[in-house]
């Protein structure tokens, strides 16, 4: 059974960010930067807005033709990295989304600093699935569709897998491990994942 994939535009922000704040309101990412949970339940959604506006603004977001999921992409070139770049971002997250959250900007500039700048790359930022389709593999349909895309045209991937669960995912469609591991304080673990154009 095929898929049908739509590139997002405008008109979906409200669809994606409705899409990613269901799917990774319990991530173990998300409970690490909002650890109350009642206080998640009420901001989180201001993070996937501001994810989704960066996407939407340098990258392309993919969305099922149903809605029911998406995945925000974003292409880097070689070399396009800036500490000082990467840490105002950082502080211009936090001051948008959360100010008196410094995890906010914790957990920016440590994806920031664990991202590859030496190789041009597709970057899978996040993907989400609506908790009633997850498992039907809406997911693999949208990563395949630009690593299709990355193999023709001779482009790695990368991403961060944020559960052991989403590595097995990732792996079966040829990522692998590429530490070190990104460790968050209180033990919470991220997995630099890297894919070769086949």
């Amino acid at each position: 059974m095929g898929v049908a994939i739509r590139a997002a535009g405008q008109d979906d922000r409200e669809l994606v960010v409705r899409l990613l704040d269901e799917a990774f309101r319990d991530d173990p990412v998300s409970s690490w930067v909002f650890p109350d949970e009642e206080h998640r339940r009420t901001t989180h959604h201001r993070l996937m807005a501001a994810f989704t506006d960066i996407v939407l603004a340098e990258g392309h977001i993919d969305v099922t033709e149903d809605g029911t999921a998406c995945a925000l992409w974003l292409s880097v070139p070689a070399g396009d990295h800036s500490g000082e770049e990467d840490a105002d971002g950082a502080a211009r997250l936090r001051e948008e989304v959360d100010p008196e959250n410094e995890r906010v900007e914790l957990i920016a500039r440590l994806m920031a600093e664990s991202h590859p700048a030496d190789r041009g790359h597709e970057y899978l930022w996040m993907i989400g699935v609506a908790p009633g389709s997850q498992g039907e593999g809406l997911g693999t349909a949208l990563i395949q569709h630009v690593l299709d895309r990355c193999d023709r045209d001779g482009l790695p991937a990368y991403l961060e897998a944020s559960s052991v669960r989403s590595t097995r995912l990732y792996e079966r469609l040829g990522f692998a491990f590429e530490g070190p591991a990104l460790d968050l304080p209180d033990g919470l673990r991220m997995w630099p994942m890297w894919r070769d154009p086949r």
